[in-house]
């Protein structure tokens, strides 16, 4: 169901068949924004793990932007407005205990909502440990600020162990503040949420998966 936050930010919202359910996911999509992909991921976490979900728009009001004017748009974006919109998008959900999971941009501030205390459970599928350069604003602080600020043991991050967005020493450092890190050998950007991009690895996707829903079934 297509709706809007208190923002105005536009957002899907799915709860299973049984009704609104008393665990809740938000959803951050990548850099691309809402689309079919995330209304398709939204209803069958839905379905399938009985929880009610709800993902929101990145760039609301510019959702027409490709995705090079995103890239060059990331500076515009300001925590304080993304991390608003991952709240309401909890509380739309109606659930009192609710995770938070997101892929690229969206990983980058599932990893910035450990600050506000709101989440449960907090699964980024290679997100930015350290905002991009080009992304640097007024408005962006640092992910890894975000975790020395709140609880760093909810997180659990999927990482592509070739993966140029996600470096190495950046990605020792996430582990550092208590993080669990799970390394993809071989894997690139993206390889777990869009099954049409070359980066995608079925298996590893799969297990990926099956380690993050049992992380916030837990």
């Amino acid at each position: 169901m297509r709706t809007e936050l208190p923002s105005g930010t536009a957002a899907e919202l799915v709860h299973p068949s049984a009704g609104p359910s008393p665990r809740g996911l938000v959803v951050v999509p990548d850099i691309m924004g809402m689309r079919p992909l995330f209304d398709d991921l939204v209803a069958r976490l839905a379905i399938q793990q009985g929880w009610s979900v709800a993902a929101f728009e990145l760039f609301p009001g510019r959702e027409d932007l490709e995705v090079s004017d995103r890239l060059a748009a990331g500076s515009s974006l300001e925590d304080d407005r993304v991390l608003g919109d991952a709240v309401a998008a909890a509380d739309l959900t109606g659930a009192e205990t609710v995770g938070i999971l997101g892929f690229c941009m969206g990983g980058m501030y599932v990893l910035k909502a450990v600050a506000t205390g709101r989440f449960d459970s907090h699964c980024p599928f290679y997100g930015m440990i350290r905002v991009p350069e080009q992304w640097r604003g007024a408005g962006q602080g640092e992910p890894l600020d975000a975790l020395a600020a709140g609880a760093a043991a909810s997180v659990l991050a999927v990482i592509g162990a070739e993966d140029a967005w996600t470096p190495p020493d950046h990605v020792d450092e996430l582990e550092a503040t208590g993080a669990t890190v799970l390394r993809y050998a071989g894997a690139d950007h993206g390889f777990v949420h869009d099954p049409s991009r070359p980066a995608h690895r079925a298996e590893d996707a799969a297990d990926a998966w099956r380690r993050v829903v049992a992380w916030l079934e837990a």
